[in-house]
């Protein structure tokens, strides 16, 4: 009997969209199992310094109905290895604008200790939500508000 292959892709998922979808679905395609960690509300104010559009609960919920995710977990705590100790996953799933940098360094030889694999995907350039944040703040921004008299 094989053991199953156990992965992880932790992301805020915030203003799903397709790029977040594209991950997920060659997260499973590297795995048996997938586990999403949605970030929560408090560690995107603390690592990222924003907050996001759509709340936690809410995220999880959408995340969890993805037919490619196997578990909607969320992520409380910055250190991806404190989630390792709880999950323990094989594999880790992240973004490629991490790779080479030296976070992305450190947290391979963290990996590399425990037997993790780290693979990096490919942001969809496309679409991002960061992207459509903006787009959502020009909206709600006063010059293109309709005045009413």
């Amino acid at each position: 009997m094989t053991e199953k292959r156990i992965g992880y892709a932790a992301g805020a998922f915030d203003l799903f969209h397709v790029g977040h979808l594209n991950i997920l679905k060659h997260a499973k395609s590297q795995c048996d199992y997938l586990i999403a960690g949605v970030v929560s509300d408090e560690m995107l104010r603390l690592t990222k310094g924003i907050t996001p559009v759509v709340p936690l609960a809410e995220r999880l919920e959408i995340v969890s109905h993805i037919s490619y995710v196997d578990e909607a977990v969320a992520e409380v705590v910055p250190d991806k290895l404190e989630t390792w100790k709880t999950l323990q996953f094989d594999v880790f799933f992240k973004g490629d604008d991490w790779k080479g940098t030296e976070k992305g360094r450190r947290l391979e030889h963290e990996f590399a200790k425990v037997g993790v694999d780290v693979v990096y995907f490919p942001y969809t350039v496309s679409t991002s939500s960061t992207a459509l944040r903006r787009a959502l703040e020009l909206l709600e921004a006063p010059s293109n508000r309709k005045q009413t008299l």
